[in-house]
Parts: C-alpha cells; structure tokens; sequence
C-alpha cells in the first residue's frame, strides 16, 4: 500500500534522492488524488470490463486515497468496500472523502501491511488490487492468501502499471528498481501457481494531452527523479503529456475438488 514501501501510487513513493521527508507523503497523496481524476475513465473502463455481476462485498487491496474505492462504490451500488492500506494517512483522507460524497457508511477502512499478513477480510465477492501487489516482499505468498480468503467463485483483479508513467515522445523506461522486482512483472503465472483460476487479461494504452493536472502529474514524478533544472526544463516542453499502460488481470478462486464447479 501506500507507506512508500507498499504504495498504491505506482511507485511514486520510491523517487532517486529528491524527495524530502513529510512533503514525501503529501506528493504521494496528491498523486493518488490526480491518478483516481486523469485515469478515472480508464479505471472505469477497467472495472466494467471485469468478469463479475453484482458483488456486495468488495476489497480494495492497497486503497490510497480511494481511487479505486469510489469507482468500485459507482460501479456496484449494492456493494460495501473493504479499504485496505498501510498509510494511516491516507485512510484518513478516504474517510473524509466517503464523507463528503455521502457514503460512509458503504466504507470500511483496514489499517495493514500485506508483508505481515493478509487481515480478516470476511469472504469478499471481488479483490482489486491496483498497483499494490508489486511492492510486496512475496507476492506468491499473499496471492495464496487472497485465494483462500475469497468468497466461493470470488474474482481477483489485478491492475498494474507498466512502470512509471512517461512524459514524452521516446521517453526511455524507468530504470529498474531492485527494492520493487516485482513492479512489470506478468502476474498471469503466479495467478495460476496461487490456484486461481485466470480468466481474462487486459491492456490499456493511455494517452492524456497537457492539462494543468498532466503538468502538476509530472511536476511531482520529475522532481523526484531529476535535479531541479533539469526537472523545470523537461516541464517547459511543448510535447509533454501522460503516457503510459495500464494492465488487468482477472482470476477466479478454484472451486474445491468435487464441487463439481
């Protein structure tokens, strides 16, 4: 989740030496919030797509600032959602936000670290995980414990990134992080090793024009991966704009043996 070790927020929390301590974690909140406002049609796009009718209880596995929560909430009126994260902060800001928008009580906030353990989360219909499994120490461990704690037939979604977004035309790759092996990865062969049944896999090319969010977007990523000048003059460019995939994977828990399902 989202404590710069576990965060929703793509991996914005891991920047190469400009950051600074507690403006770390409102950069990080801020990103989150422009992430659930610039990729809202996209994650939308993502949630309708997935494999599933009506859950009524719901699992957003490295929550943030409620991103994929309230998109989930709009998806799925009859549904309650399980916000998990390990930023106290974060759930906080999600507490007052289902509070301005009227649904609080569809809202249940679980403080946790996935490295330690998966916290009892009922028998829920759906699990989304966006951009959160990637930072775990052992992942396959953890998607084993998802499998188990889904209701009969529950759907796991997993939503990653490719890397970090891009900003303009040839932009190279992130470099590789040895603190996030797992970020990139194709979670289609653990999925299956965890027991889950794959059911479908999805990529999103996504492309969003300059905008004063694009421009504050990539304010924050450049800042911390560039020296100051070079972050001012890489924001000068005309050509700057969001770029980046989105990939969902959707898998079912495996019917126990002689289920006949």
């Amino acid at each position: 989740m989202n404590d710069h070790r576990h965060g929703h927020g793509h991996g914005h929390g891991h920047g190469h030496g400009y950051g600074h301590g507690h403006a770390d974690i409102i950069d990080q909140a801020e990103i989150l919030d422009l992430d659930a406002e610039l990729l809202a049609t996209h994650t939308a796009d993502i949630i309708d797509w997935l494999p599933t009718t009506s859950p009524r209880h719901v699992v957003d596995l490295g929550a943030g600032t409620g991103a994929g929560t309230f998109a989930l909430l709009a998806r799925f009126p009859e549904a309650h959602v399980t916000a998990v994260d390990s930023s106290l902060e974060h759930l906080q800001r999600l507490r007052v936000k289902a509070g301005e928008r009227g649904l609080a009580d569809r809202v249940h906030t679980v403080l946790a670290d996935l490295d330690t353990d998966v916290p009892d989360l009922g028998a829920p219909d759906l699990i989304w995980a966006s951009a959160s499994l990637h930072h775990l120490k052992d992942p396959a461990h953890t998607l084993r414990r998802l499998h188990d704690v889904l209701a009969a037939g529950g759907l796991l979604a997993v939503v990653e990134l490719a890397g970090m977004p891009r900003f303009f035309p040839g932009q190279a790759p992130d470099a590789l992080d040895e603190r996030l092996p797992h970020r990139g990865a194709d979670w289609g062969p653990m999925l299956t090793a965890a027991g889950f049944v794959r059911e479908g896999e999805r990529t999103i090319t996504v492309h969003i024009e300059r905008s004063p969010e694009v421009e504050r977007y990539a304010q924050i990523v450049l800042g911390r991966q560039l020296p100051p000048q070079e972050a001012a003059k890489a924001l000068s460019r005309d050509d700057l704009a969001l770029r980046t995939e989105r990939t969902v994977w959707a898998a079912r828990r495996r019917p126990p043996l002689g289920s006949g399902g």
